[in-house]
C-alpha cells in the first residue's frame, strides 16, 4: 500500500485507527474455543464488526507463532480475511543480519503478503535496508516504545547529550523515505512525541499505548499529527477484550467506534 492510498482510507474513514491481533487462546471467549480454529473465529468476528472504522490491522505474530505450524495456517487465514484496502501490519519485531533480514523480509512480503513489518534497529543499517527494498511496503522501526524497560536503553544520552533513539531517528532517515519507512513511537512518552515529529517531520509513526496503557489520543494528535494525518493509532486489549461474552464483536465495534469518534474531531481540528 503507498502512503497516499494509506492517508486516503484516514480520510474516507475519519479515522486513524489500528486495531491490534493479540489473539490469546486464554483471554478469548469460552464458547470460541469449540470452534475448529478458536483463534480464527475470533479474529474474523473483530474485523467484521471493526473494518468500517479500522485503517489498519495489527496481528502480533508471537500470540500465532505460540501455537506451532497451525499457527501460521492460521495468521495466513487471518491475513486473508482482511479487506484488500486496509493496511496490514506484521508485529514481527524482527531484525538481524542482511542476508536473514532478507529472508525474513521475503516471509512477510512475499509469501504472506503483509504491507509492513515492525524491525528492531539495534544490528544497523544492513539489519534494517534488506525490508526496505520491496515495493510499496514498508518498515515500521523501533524508535521510542511505550514499555517500562524502554529506558533502559532508549534514552541513554551519549556525549553530546543526544538520546539513543534520536539517534536512531536521524541516522534511518538515511535508509529510507516517508513512502515506506514508519516509526513505533509510544503514547505513554507523551511529553517526547513531539520532539521526535521535530526530527522527522513527514513519516507515519505507530503509536501503541492508546486505551489499555493510558496514553491519551488528544496528546497523541497535539504533538504527533502533521498535514497528512501521519498517525496509526494502535489499540489492541481496549478494543478485541473488551468483553468475554457471545458478545464480544459487538461490544468490540462500539469500542473502536468511540475511538473513531474522538479521530474524527481531531482529524477535523488539525488538518
Amino acid at each position: 500500500m503507498t502512503r497516499a492510498a494509506l492517508f486516503s482510507q484516514i480520510q474516507q474513514k475519519s479515522s486513524f485507527l489500528c486495531v491490534g491481533l493479540d489473539a490469546d487462546l486464554a483471554k478469548i471467549p469460552t464458547h470460541l474455543k469449540r470452534e475448529a480454529d478458536p483463534i480464527y473465529s475470533f479474529c474474523k468476528e473483530i474485523i467484521e464488526e471493526t473494518a468500517d472504522c479500522a485503517v489498519a490491522y495489527k496481528p502480533n505474530i508471537a500470540f500465532f507463532e505460540a501455537l506451532g505450524p497451525k499457527g501460521w495456517e492460521t495468521l495466513q487465514k487471518v491475513l486473508e480475511f482482511i479487506p484488500k484496502d486496509i493496511f496490514t501490519i506484521a508485529d514481527a519485531k524482527r531484525g538481524d543480519i542482511g542476508n536473514t533480514s532478507k529472508l525474513y523480509a521475503k516471509a512477510f512480503f512475499e509469501q504472506m503478503n503483509f504491507d509492513s513489518v515492525t524491525v528492531a534497529p539495534y544490528m544497523g543499517a544492513d539489519s534494517v535496508t534488506p525490508f526496505l527494498e520491496f515495493e510499496d511496503k514498508w518498515v515500521i522501526l523501533l524508535a521510542l516504545t511505550s514499555n517500562s524497560g524502554s529506558m533502559d536503553f532508549q534514552l541513554i544520552k551519549d556525549e553530546n547529550g543526544k538520546p539513543l533513539y534520536q539517534s536512531v531517528l536521524e541516522k534511518s532517515q538515511e535508509w529510507g523515505s516517508p513512502e515506506n519507512l514508519m516509526y513505533v513511537v509510544g503514547a505513554t512518552r507523551g511529553e517526547l512525541i513531539g520532539e521526535v515529529r521535530k526530527l522527522v517531520p513527514d513519516n507515519f509513526f505507530l503509536v501503541p499505548g492508546v486505551g489499555a496503557q493510558g496514553g491519551s489520543l488528544a496528546e497523541v494528535a497535539k504533538y504527533g499529527m502533521n498535514s497528512s494525518c501521519g498517525l496509526l493509532v494502535n489499540s489492541s486489549r481496549g478494543i478485541i477484550y473488551a468483553s468475554s461474552e457471545r458478545d464480544f464483536a459487538k461490544v468490540a465495534r462500539t469500542e473502536a467506534k468511540k475511538l473513531q469518534a474522538e479521530m474524527r474531531s481531531l482529524l477535523e481540528k488539525y488538518l
